[in-house]
């Protein structure tokens, strides 16, 4: 068996690069898709994927923490989607009753009404950037 040529390693190193550009763009064009369609459900992207983790988990509410694992956004920012939405009447924070360090982010039924509204919204833009439309 022959070690493999440096021109074969290029050649899998570029493949590579060029699908990690191909998914950030994709990624960048489903996002600014979203943001623009979400707008008329007064969401951004970040504000409904947050309440899609709520609504989906079996209680309507998840921890902080959890829902930072699930969202993929700093702390900082998860903190800031969820005030936004707290103000907005569509989530509420409540401490944990076991752990007072812990804090559950729970969806309102305003939440869960606007989330319902917003999710045809949402998988009409992704089918149509995602698979081409």
């Amino acid at each position: 068996m022959t070690p493999p040529t440096d021109a074969l390693i290029a050649g899998s190193i570029d493949e590579l690069v060029a699908g990690w550009h191909e998914l950030r763009e994709r990624h960048a064009r489903a996002t600014s898709a979203l943001e623009r369609a979400l707008e008329e459900h007064q969401l951004g992207v970040s504000e409904y994927e947050v309440l899609e983790r709520l609504a989906g988990s079996g209680d309507d509410a998840c921890r902080m923490q959890s829902l930072h694992d699930s969202v993929h956004l700093s702390q900082s920012a998860l903190s800031r989607v969820v005030g936004r939405l707290e103000t907005a009447g569509l989530v509420e924070r409540k401490m944990c009753p076991d752990d007072r360090r812990g804090i559950f982010a729970k969806i309102t039924p305003a939440g869960r009404e606007r989330y319902e509204a917003a999710r045809p919204t949402h998988r009409r833009v992704l089918g149509e950037v995602l698979a081409g439309k």
